[in-house]
């Protein structure tokens, strides 16, 4: 039976990945997934990608309270209460995010940890920084599969970032279930397509320094689609809102 192996949210998109024992999936996703991302000094969207060190930063986001925290791998922390600011529409890789500046001590450690200036945004709606739909799923078994065909013991699947791992089935069936709807817990998901993959999954899912070239070795047996994009893993869009716990089973209903 295919189950919920691990689930993966983060605040800010980008920092720590924390791994819960369960979530609620709402239409928007998980409510307190990606609420805040980081942008550039022109306003131009700042992630993983571009910084993989991120990954080092912790946030921890008190919704009732309105505080965020930020812990920095030096074991600096910076605290405040999330004060709004002017507005400001992001490119999220062709769709629009749109959000407002979060006033406040946010800038100044960032901005020193990137080596560049960064500002912090809070996304207009719950989930809202998410790249294209609010649910990402991927087996470990088809980690486990890239990891034997690289030639490698094992391969961080935490690299990849998806909300949802999954454990018990053949490697890429998730693949199958593209067009279908998937009861994962108490939630049902219909599943989209393919996530196309970019070059942070190259980097230590813990350090974010490149140490794997996952892009390459997942094109080496899968190929490009259309020429050019790497897929791994699924999108997802919730049907039915409900609770998903790790172990919950997973299984396509249409």
């Amino acid at each position: 039976m295919t189950t919920v192996a691990r689930l993966s949210v983060t605040p800010v998109k980008s920092l720590a990945l924390h791994h819960p024992e369960e979530v609620v999936l709402e239409r928007c996703g998980v409510a307190r997934n990606r609420s805040f991302y980081l942008v550039r000094e022109d306003g131009r969207l700042l992630a993983g990608l571009h910084h993989g060190p991120l990954v080092e930063v912790r946030a921890d986001w008190d919704e009732t309270a309105e505080r965020l925290r930020l812990a920095f791998p030096d074991g600096s922390v910076v605290e405040d209460e999330v004060r709004l600011g002017e507005p400001l529409s992001t490119d999220f890789w062709g769709h629009r995010v749109r959000g407002r500046l979060v006033l406040g001590p946010w800038a100044r450690p960032l901005s020193a940890f990137a080596g560049r200036p960064v500002r912090l945004v809070k996304a207009d709606e719950p989930g809202g920084g998410v790249d294209v739909e609010p649910v990402t799923l991927v087996s470990l078994e088809s980690v486990e599969e890239l990891a034997r065909r690289a030639g490698h013991a094992a391969v961080d699947g935490r690299r990849f970032r998806m909300l949802v791992d999954v454990r018990g089935c053949t490697p890429h069936e998730e693949d199958s279930w593209a067009g279908r709807a998937v009861r994962v817990g108490e939630a049902l998901v219909d599943i989209t397509g393919p996530v196309s993959r970019c070059a942070t999954t190259t980097r230590d899912p813990v350090t974010g320094r490149r140490d794997f070239d996952a892009l390459r070795e997942i094109a080496a047996y899968r190929g490009r689609r259309n020429g050019k994009k790497v897929d791994f893993g699924v999108y997802g869009r919730v049907l039915e809102p409900g609770r998903v716990a790790v172990g919950d089973p997973v299984e396509p209903v249409s």
